[in-house]
C-alpha cells in the first residue's frame, strides 16, 4: 500500500488534470467538490476506494477501457476541495507495450481535445536507444521523456512515460 501512496503522489509532481474555472471532470465528475463527495461519486461509477489519507484518496478501477488502474484525487489543503486527479495505467514490461499504452492514450487525447498544446518524446541518453531493453533502460534511470500535454479551457491534461524508484515502467494521465 504505501508503494502505491508513493506512486500516485510522485506523480501528482509531474501530472495533473487541473481544475480552473470551468471545472474539468472525471469520469463525467466534476473536479470542484469535496473529497468526500469525490469518493462517494467514484465509489458509484464502480471504483474501489483504497484509502484516503492527508488530502489524498487512492482508488483502483477501469479507466479507458484499462483495467487495474489506479487512480489518485487530491485536495487543495486550504480548501479541501478536489483539485487534481491523476491515473497511472497497470505496468508495462517492455518497451513495445509501454510505447502502445502511450500512443494509444494520446491519441485518443487528441481526438477529444485537439492537437496537443506541447509534445516531448526523445531519450536523453548519449545515443538513441536502438532496442526494446535499451529503450526500457533508459526509462528506468530517468532519461526518456514521453510526454504530451493540452491546455483547454476547463484544465490542463498531461500524459507521461513514468517509472518508480521499483524499476515499473507505467503511463500517468
Amino acid at each position: 500500500m504505501k508503494k502505491i501512496v508513493f506512486l500516485i503522489l510522485s506523480c501528482f509532481v509531474v501530472i495533473t488534470i487541473n481544475a480552473q474555472v470551468e471545472h474539468m471532470t472525471f469520469k463525467g465528475i466534476p473536479i470542484d467538490g469535496s473529497l468526500s463527495d469525490f469518493v462517494m461519486k467514484m465509489k458509484q461509477k464502480g471504483f474501489t476506494h483504497e484509502v484516503t489519507q492527508d488530502g489524498v484518496a487512492l482508488f483502483s478501477g477501469e479507466f479507458a477501457a484499462y483495467k487495474n488502474c489506479k487512480v489518485g484525487a487530491i485536495s487543495a489543503k486550504s480548501t479541501g476541495v478536489v483539485s487534481k486527479v491523476a491515473v497511472m495505467f497497470p505496468e508495462n514490461e517492455t518497451w513495445s507495450q509501454l510505447y502502445g499504452t502511450y500512443s494509444h492514450l494520446k491519441e485518443m487525447l487528441t481526438q477529444k481535445y485537439g492537437e496537443p498544446e506541447e509534445v516531448n518524446e526523445k531519450f536523453e541518453g548519449y545515443s538513441e536507444p536502438t532496442d526494446d531493453n535499451s529503450r526500457m533502460h533508459e526509462v528506468k534511470i530517468d532519461r526518456c521523456k514521453y510526454e504530451t500535454s493540452w491546455k483547454t479551457s476547463k484544465g490542463d491534461i498531461k500524459i507521461k512515460i513514468n517509472h518508480d524508484v521499483f524499476s515499473s515502467c507505467f503511463v500517468v494521465l
